[in-house]
């Protein structure tokens, strides 16, 4: 079967990647003219690195980032509320990883230029639009301005993996509009600074209209310093500008209101202070849809279900219906009715978390503390019982696919 997908991002090339080793003949399109390295971080769950792992590319993975061990949330006072092991340091059979989001994709991108063939992945080819005829699909692109078009190409079907502003989402909902804005704006940046608690912890750190987040994405040297990434969130109420990862943000405009955020193992305005650039970026996410197929057309990643960057849950999202989307074709089912079923495993999962993340998922401690305790607390649990924050955390894990008991069985 031949599939095109319009898209080279994370999901889009682990899509194709997976495709290609069942047998299947796939060719990537990705707008940009060139692939470059945007230094911030990511992570990566067990239950998608799992799918790396069978992939071969678990290990390269690992070189390139850092297995994250803990994570903690803190009030704004930095007194801890909650703080759980991760990955392997939580007996998962796959570690968490925390990596740079551009030494991930350049990782991918190599990967699949050398398993696929160079000549199967496009660049700046943006999706225009695409037509369906008997059991084929044609999808039209242009460069990345939009100005020159660029040549057709016809398979089986069509996976638009497109991001967040995907032209197949467009075309399937046209009166959908612009992402919803969370009234939250976010500036990340990178900083070289001392690790704290494991040296491989995120430190989820606030309230629901202030929060703060760090984690290493490089093993620390011999002196204890790496290289953390970090997210600072504060209320806006206007979302001023459109959604643009490379647009560079200004420390002015988000560290006044953190400049009394030093604790005695983080110094958050000196980390921020420290960063070479920061990038701003609106909290955006869309509604969940009715549906993704049409056809011989599907959606993926973040053109199928952009989320708030909540419970570190993004990227593994895509990878997940990279693996569901390639697990459909393994019968020889027809196209149609394999995506159809793609649809139905996936779609009201995702529902859920973005549903979920809106609610602040598991960051909801924070929120809790900071309404029962402003002032700080003695005793986390005179404020918010153990037993409560251990079923917050569960039940994240079960909505997001990453239950470790249901993980290492398989079951």
């Amino acid at each position: 079967m031949t599939i095109l997908i319009a898209g080279g991002g994370i999901g889009g090339l682990i899509t194709a990647m997976m495709l290609h080793e069942r047998g299947h003949s796939v060719r990537v399109f990705e707008s940009v003219p060139e692939i470059r390295e945007l230094g911030l971080g990511i992570n990566l769950l067990p239950h998608a690195f799992q799918h790396l792992d069978e992939l071969g590319i678990g290990d390269d993975v690992i070189a390139a980032g850092i297995q994250t061990q803990e994570l903690a949330y803190f009030n704004r006072h930095g007194q801890m509320i909650w703080s759980e092991p991760r990955g392997l340091a939580a007996g998962y059979k796959w570690p968490q990883v925390s990596i740079n989001r551009g030494r991930f994709h350049q990782l991918l991108f190599q990967t699949a230029c050398q398993r696929l063939g160079e000549s199967r992945v496009y660049l700046n080819h943006r999706l225009k639009s695409f037509e369906e005829s008997g059991d084929q699909v044609t999808a039209k692109f242009s460069d990345h301005s939009g100005e020159t078009d660029q040549p057709d190409h016809t398979g089986d079907i069509l996976i638009a993996a497109d991001g967040i502003h995907s032209r197949a989402r467009r075309i399937f909902y046209p009166d959908e509009g612009l992402p919803k804005y969370s009234g939250l704006f976010m500036w990340r940046g990178v900083s070289h600074g001392q690790v704290y608690r494991t040296g491989a912890t995120m430190a989820v750190i606030g309230h629901l209209t202030q929060r703060f987040i760090a984690y290493p994405i490089t093993e620390p040297d011999a002196d204890g310093n790496a290289v953390i990434n970090w997210i600072a969130i504060l209320a806006v109420n206007e979302m001023l500008k459109r959604e643009d990862w490379n647009r560079q943000g200004q420390i002015t405009d988000f560290i006044v209101p953190f400049e009394g955020w030093q604790y005695d193992w983080l110094n958050i305005p000196d980390l921020c202070r420290s960063a070479s650039a920061n990038y701003e970026f609106p909290m955006v996410d869309r509604d969940p849809l009715p549906h993704w197929s049409a056809g011989r057309i599907t959606l993926l990643g973040d053109a199928a279900h952009p989320m708030y960057p909540v419970g570190s849950n993004g990227a593994s999202q895509a990878i997940l219906d990279a693996k569901a989307l390639c697990d459909v074709f393994a019968d020889d089912r027809d196209p149609v009715e394999a995506l159809r079923a793609y649809e139905e495993k996936r779609l009201p999962a995702t529902a859920e978390v973005v549903r979920s993340n809106r609610r602040l998922g598991p960051e909801i401690v924070m929120q809790m503390a900071e309404e029962r305790a402003p002032d700080g607390f003695h005793d986390i649990e005179d404020v918010i019982p153990r037993a409560e924050l251990e079923e917050i955390a569960a039940h994240y894990k079960q909505t997001a696919g990453f239950d470790r008991k249901q993980l290492n069985t398989g079951k």
